[in-house]
């Protein structure tokens, strides 16, 4: 593992002093050490592209090379913003660019991170960005860092660096707190106790999956009207959505993170347009992006339901902060006769007796499909 210390004051040495991007845990030491010491110069942003952007408006007003750090699975986010607002033939932006590298080949993944894994590289040769794959060389990651700002300086162009597992590591830091007295299980176990038996349900990347995937288990109920959204952070309400527009007569409810929700809010917009009275889209909000490290977010500052209510949304018109608030919302909300939202605010803490999440992804989604159709 890399010294953090050691990198910040390297990037320092080579001007690079304004980070942002978005949490991942292949990153988690640095994402900690930039929070804890630097915390008015690194951003954490609703998705990478908009890191990309905010790094793009931090070079324009200084002339200096910001820093955007990202899971490989956020390159899919980041790749209009390096093809046109980035790239040479537009305004030209240098930046580094630290890719946690989930799915290296040869090291043994969950599936949705493999191809990622695979195409890592790739991409940024189609992007024409040149890289340098990092080691845990603390010797080797100063003068890599230093060619890397050279090149930047001179070309006016990205740079990236990759992170394999074990790099850029660090201690997990604890985040229990008591802001609500809510967990995300114990929510997620009252919503499935007062919804009717047939919900489909679509849970977003992240604990909200682990967590309904073995409350199933301990509760003895089949798992065949569950979509796991294991990849795709940002995207389980569209699939949702894409459900409960086909199957009027079922109830399908989301259960989405905070920071998940944030990273496409532009996905919300649609309810305004559609008539989907059977779709609950539920925010499980704990203000921090708990999967990959606790980072904080923006969940507990922003107000959910407001913009819900915008987007065309029923809701209760405040966020719910215990269970006698949480059933009376599904109660006044399941027949509503319109799209209806919950923001449930939630404490942070991760339940530690889960096992990973280990199933076939095909077989799951076989059933659910056989589940919808008959």
């Amino acid at each position: 593992m890399l010294d953090q210390k050691l990198v910040f004051e390297e990037l320092k040495k080579q001007g690079v002093t304004f980070f942002s991007g978005v949490p991942d845990s292949y990153l988690n030491g640095f994402c900690n050490y930039a929070l804890k010491s630097f915390p008015e110069r690194n951003i954490i942003a609703a998705n990478e592209g908009n890191a990309v952007g905010i790094a793009a408006g931090h070079y324009f007003a200084t002339r200096e090379i910001p820093l955007v750090y990202t899971q490989n699975s956020g390159m899919g986010n980041m790749i209009n913003p390096l093809a046109s607002l980035v790239d040479e033939n537009v305004y030209s932006v240098p930046m580094l660019l630290l890719i946690g590298w989930r799915g290296q080949s040869g090291t043994g993944d969950w599936p949705q991170h493999v191809l990622q894994g695979e195409i890592t590289p790739r991409l940024l040769d189609i992007l024409h960005i040149p890289y340098s794959i990092l080691s845990d060389d603390n010797d080797e990651f100063t003068k890599i860092v230093k060619d890397a700002a050279n090149y930047c300086k001179k070309n006016r162009k990205p740079y990236g660096l990759i992170a394999p597992k074990g790099v850029m590591d660090g201690e997990k830091v604890e985040n229990k707190d008591i802001t609500y007295p809510m967990s995300r299980e114990e929510a997620i176990e009252m919503i499935l106790e007062h919804m009717p038996e047939d919900t489909i349900y679509s849970a977003t990347t992240g604990r909200a999956t682990r967590e309904l995937f073995f409350l199933r288990k301990r509760r003895n109920e089949k798992k065949d009207c569950d979509f796991l959204n294991v990849g795709s952070m940002g995207h389980a309400s569209s699939v949702a959505l894409g459900i409960a527009l086909e199957k009027p007569e079922r109830k399908v409810v989301v259960l989405d993170g905070d920071s998940a929700a944030m990273m496409h809010m532009g996905a919300m917009t649609m309810v305004s347009k559609l008539d989907i009275p059977n779709f609950i889209h539920v925010v499980l909000n704990n203000g921090a992006h708990e999967s990959v490290g606790g980072q904080p977010s923006a969940g507990h500052k922003i107000d959910f339901t407001k913009i819900a209510e915008a987007c065309g949304y029923e809701t209760l018109h405040h966020p719910v902060t215990n269970r006698e608030e949480l059933i009376e919302a599904l109660d006044v909300l399941n027949d509503c006769g319109k799209a209806s939202f919950i923001d449930v605010r939630i404490h942070k803490g991760l339940s530690g007796k889960l096992a990973p999440l280990d199933f076939s992804h095909r077989s799951a989604i076989d059933a659910l499909i056989k589940e919808l159709n008959g």
